[in-house]
């Protein structure tokens, strides 16, 4: 089998408080996972009780908790932060990392989140995302203590400083949500592209897609999100979908579920569609339980 990247992600929406984020995150750096990129959004799922917290915020203090572990998003919302203001929040989080951080971008699209918290969403979302993507790209190609000046569509900049990073240039991964436009956009601004939580043949053709129109980027990572759900029996994998109010089947259509051998066959699948890396997605981020079943069961099979 292709060797895989195994990373960590938890969807923000499900709820965690910090306290729990952080022990998912040391366990997952002791077990030997590449990384641990979250969510960025600001209100649960439907019947949610927890209360999300802000990426960033959290992404800081996990950078002075940790040491070699990547941190980052999957994904932040361009609509919820300016994109000059975005570009100092993550060179602030690389700097204390030290050159740690992965910025996951998408345009942004929960409308009844953007009501709640009384952010726009405009109907233009997509073109300002494209523009938002320029300015980073740009002000991140630039040396530190320099300064941009911009006149675009939607943003101004004038003489606007350069943050310093401690990454020669922050990575950028862009999800293949708002395909076809994304395919565009992962090759000329992305270290990496990401296919969210989709079947192995819905990973393939946006793999494919990418690879066929970005074929002078051999450098780019291609990766995919999967909904995971590991356990020793079929009745620990049914106990830890119940618990998280998942239904199995509709699971399995876009996921890694069932036994370690399952999730090594899984994964095995997902690699021949093209990915290299894969963000294990963990619904209940306080079971640390399966993050060691998973360290300890699946990834030495896979490389």
């Amino acid at each position: 089998m292709t060797i895989m990247d195994l990373r960590i992600t938890t969807d923000a929406r499900r709820g965690a408080d910090y306290d729990t984020e952080l022990a998912l995150v040391r366990a997952a750096e002791a077990l030997g996972f590449s990384g641990y990129l979250r969510s960025d959004h600001y209100v649960p799922v439907p019947d949610g009780a927890a209360v999300p917290t802000d990426a960033w915020l959290t992404l800081a203090c996990l950078a002075r908790e940790t040491t070699v572990i990547r941190l980052g998003t999957l994904v932040s919302q361009a609509t919820f932060r300016l994109p000059t203001v975005l570009a100092l929040q993550v060179a602030q989080v690389d700097r204390m990392s030290g050159g740690r951080v992965e910025l996951g971008i998408g345009a942004g699209g929960d409308a009844a989140e953007h009501r709640a918290h009384g952010i726009p969403l405009p109907a233009d979302r997509n073109a300002r995302f494209e523009e938002q993507l320029n300015i980073l790209h740009a002000l991140w190609q630039r040396p530190a203590g320099s300064t941009h000046t911009l006149r675009g569509t939607y943003y101004e900049l004038v003489d606007s400083p350069v943050p310093p990073t401690a990454q020669e240039q922050v990575p950028v991964i862009v999800s293949g949500l708002e395909a076809p436009r994304a395919t565009v956009l992962a090759a000329d601004f992305a270290h990496e592209f990401n296919a969210p939580l989709v079947s192995v043949a819905e990973a393939r053709a946006q793999l494919d897609e990418v690879r066929s129109f970005a074929d002078y980027r051999p450098d780019l990572v291609y990766s995919v999100t999967v909904a995971t759900y590991v356990g020793r029996s079929d009745d620990e994998v049914a106990r830890r979908a119940a618990a998280a109010g998942r239904d199995l089947a509709e699971l399995r259509s876009s996921g890694v579920v069932g036994s370690p051998a399952e999730a090594v066959d899984a994964l095995g699948r997902y690699a021949e569609a093209g990915a290299t890396r894969v963000y294990l997605q963990l619904d209940d981020a306080s079971d640390l339980d399966q993050l060691e079943l998973i360290a300890s069961a699946v990834a030495p099979q896979l490389g």
